[in-house]
């Protein structure tokens, strides 16, 4: 990739995987669904059962060839995020709530200003945490261990 396709990758996301989106252009316009998979190096996304195209498949070793069905990806700027009181495409906006924490609000026409909530897909981790220290894990007790006196100033680097 050119540092002039770089430079136009979109920094700030509205979309996320499992929102509920409507799609705004092309073939399958004004109908909805939930976002399977987000190319953030591309800046598209694939809607699960939309935008169908066929792909021939070459025959290979361990696979069938032939002409299947496949979601192919649109352009992020194409969906929008469904109100979830109105049903309607909405931009999705930031705000804090009282207790500080953040939340994704709906704006625009339309809108109805309520909290659009994070997908519940994005709470469930692919890989679990790893509960057992590996062999380049820094060990307990030197992590804890307290190599600074701020009174005396012992454990300063000399420099």
């Amino acid at each position: 990739m050119g540092w002039k396709a770089a430079e136009k990758l979109l920094r700030h996301w509205k979309v996320l995987r499992g929102d509920n989106v409507m799609i705004t252009r092309g073939k399958d316009k004004g109908e909805t669904g939930i976002i399977k998979r987000v190319i953030r190096s591309q800046n598209r996304v694939i809607v699960e059962g939309k935008n169908l195209v066929k792909k021939h498949i070459k025959q290979g070793q361990g696979h069938e060839g032939g002409i299947f069905t496949v979601e192919a990806p649109l352009h992020a700027s194409n969906v929008q995020v469904v109100d979830p009181v109105t049903g309607k495409p909405v931009k999705v906006g930031v705000k804090y709530l009282e207790d500080g924490t953040k939340v994704r609000v709906s704006r625009g026409l339309g809108a109805s200003g309520s909290i659009i909530p994070r997908p519940e897909i994005l709470k469930v981790r692919t890989t679990p945490r790893p509960t057992v220290a590996g062999p380049k894990d820094t060990p307990m007790d030197v992590v804890l261990e307290k190599t600074y006196n701020a009174k005396t100033g012992k454990g300063m680097p000399e420099l």
